[in-house]
């Protein structure tokens, strides 16, 4: 090969390193143009599937926008502002799905998943907007259902309003009776049961009358036939507390009766340990209490009429003598458990003396104020322990005592004042 020509080789080599690389990218892009095109074509399934969810759901909104307007002039603003609110909603996501769409109608070329996104989108928009107005519009269906009703509803209304005004006369004529054995303090809660029977009754009787004149003009019933039937269980909840009362009574006689006997008996023990009391102030306490019982139980005639307030003052009766008797019995105890520990904390004190003394006495002149003047206050709270008849506070003087000997002693071994 002529010197002048050494590149040629080269080139060659360059020239078909190129063509190989060309023919790389043309493949890889009609490689991915393909797959493109195929994941365009499987998404044609889920396109055509949200065009036909638009088209439902477009065809609901204008629907409900028709069942709108008749359902006000039915039932009026109020009754339709369900459904309104759910058309208000449904108008806002078909604005959303329509704008979607329009891209994907578009000339400009997107790739399959963002078409794949859209869709999507798309689809559960319109299932937003179809659920939220068939379930505003089964609401105003059971509404209708209800207004027709109506007409067999009114008159078993009226039915129920008749029998409890014959349970109201007969309720009345039952208290009269009851006023003959007792007081009207016990016969309170049943003559505002009736109270409030007759205020329902009226209402309710009020409501219907209202409904069968609205019926007559074809205007929306339910809420007047709602409240009706609402007044009428509260009444018959109320006649039933009236019918109650007497059972009431007599069993308020006959727990009074019981509360009565206990309280008696209870008495009898609450002045045996009044009088065995040596805690004065314990003793005086529970003959209080014992007092403004024995004057209840003596005074119960007065309200011989009214067996809710006896039964109920003598259990309040029993309850602060029952205080009183603990509050004794813990008065007592302390007595006791003082009086026993007693004669050891007094022996404790004195031996505990002893030993201080004689600290004291073997350092002699050394020995200063301090420790003596912990012994004499020892010997002081001991002699106070011996004197005085109460034993808790006779307890305190020997322990007292005790801790003073114990400081007079720790001073002359150990400080040496």
């Amino acid at each position: 090969m002529p010197d002048g020509l050494w590149w040629l080789p080269s080139l060659v080599v360059f020239a078909a390193a190129a063509v190989v690389l060309t023919g790389a990218v043309v493949a890889l892009r009609r490689f991915g143009a393909r797959r493109e095109q195929a994941a365009l074509a499987d998404g044609a399934d889920v396109e055509a599937r949200a065009k036909g969810h638009i088209v439902r759901a477009d065809n609901a909104v204008r629907d409900a926008e028709r069942e709108l307007a008749f359902a006000e002039a039915q039932f009026g603003p109020d009754a339709a502002r369900a459904l309104r609110s759910a058309l208000d909603s449904a108008h806002g996501w078909m604005r959303e799905a329509f704008i979607l769409q329009q891209r994907l109608d578009d000339a400009e070329a997107d790739t399959a998943a963002e078409r794949r996104t859209w869709s999507a989108r798309i689809d559960g928009l319109c299932a937003s907007a179809i659920g939220a107005l068939d379930d505003a519009e089964a609401a105003l269906a059971v509404r209708r259902r209800t207004e027709r009703g109506a007409h067999e509803e009114l008159p078993a209304l009226r039915a129920d309003v008749e029998r409890l005004e014959r349970r109201r006369i007969e309720a009345g004529a039952m208290l009269g009776r009851l006023a003959t054995r007792f007081a009207e303090s016990a016969l309170a809660p049943a003559r505002a049961a009736a109270t409030r029977v007759d205020t329902a009754l009226a209402g309710a009787g009020g409501a219907l009358d209202e409904a069968e004149v609205r019926l007559g003009r074809s205007k929306p019933t339910a809420d007047l036939l709602g409240a009706a039937g609402d007044r009428l269980d509260r009444a018959g909840r109320d006649l039933d507390e009236i019918d109650s009362v007497e059972l009431s009574l007599a069993a308020a006689q006959q727990e009074a009766a019981e509360e009565a006997a206990a309280l008696d008996r209870e008495l009898v023990a609450a002045r045996r340990e009044r009088d065995a009391q040596e805690d004065a102030d314990a003793a005086d306490a529970i003959g209080i209490v014992i007092g403004a019982a024995s004057a209840a139980m003596a005074g119960r005639a007065e309200l011989a009429g009214d067996p809710f307030a006896d039964r109920d003052r003598i259990r309040a009766c029993r309850d602060r003598l029952e205080v009183a008797r603990a509050a004794a019995r813990n008065a007592q105890g302390r007595l006791d458990g003082a009086r026993g520990a007693l004669g050891g904390a007094m022996a404790i004190a004195e031996s505990q003396l002893r030993v201080a003394r004689s600290a004291i006495e073997r350092g002699g002149h050394a020995i200063g104020a301090e420790a003596r003047t912990r012994l004499a206050e020892a010997e002081r709270q001991l002699i106070i322990a011996r004197q005085e008849p109460d034993p808790v506070a006779a307890l305190d003087a020997a322990r007292r005592s005790t801790s003073r000997a114990s400081d007079a002693e720790a001073l002359a071994l150990y400080r040496g004042y």
